[in-house]
């Protein structure tokens, strides 16, 4: 039987990717991503224009639910024209931990890092440049 590890109870890790340093700050939010049921009522209690999608059973997730940000491969219905995210410019404490944590989930590096996280997208590029 595998143990579920809730979001709310995840070990920090010590990142060595630094989303500051992203000079597109959008690229992770091209597919939208996987959040709490809680937290998309906690946005939308706060009045941010915004949709969601597909709510499914996770226990992974602490509400035990998620919901999804986008329709099926679209980007995140809170990225806006500037390429920010509506939900960070109305309250970062309202962001969702799924896009805090990213490029990380579950501890470990996202199996979709090498496609959406440009400053990952960048050590590779230099550790393949090293290596030849």
């Amino acid at each position: 039987m595998t143990k579920h590890i809730k979001k709310s109870e995840k070990v920090k890790v010590m990142k060595s990717i630094d989303c500051r340093k992203c000079k597109t700050q959008s690229d992770c939010c091209r597919f939208g991503a996987w959040i709490d049921l809680e937290e998309a009522k906690k946005i939308i209690s706060a009045g941010i224009k915004g949709d969601f999608f597909h709510l499914e059973a996770d226990k992974v997730f602490p509400s035990g639910f998620k919901v999804g940000t986008s329709i099926e491969d679209q980007p995140c219905v809170f990225l806006e024209s500037d390429g920010l995210c509506r939900i960070h410019k109305f309250d970062y404490s309202l962001k969702p931990v799924t896009c805090i944590e990213f490029p990380y989930e579950d501890n470990d590096l996202s199996s979709f890092a090498d496609v959406l996280c440009t400053p990952y997208k960048a050590k590779l590029k230099e550790k393949r440049k090293k290596e030849k």
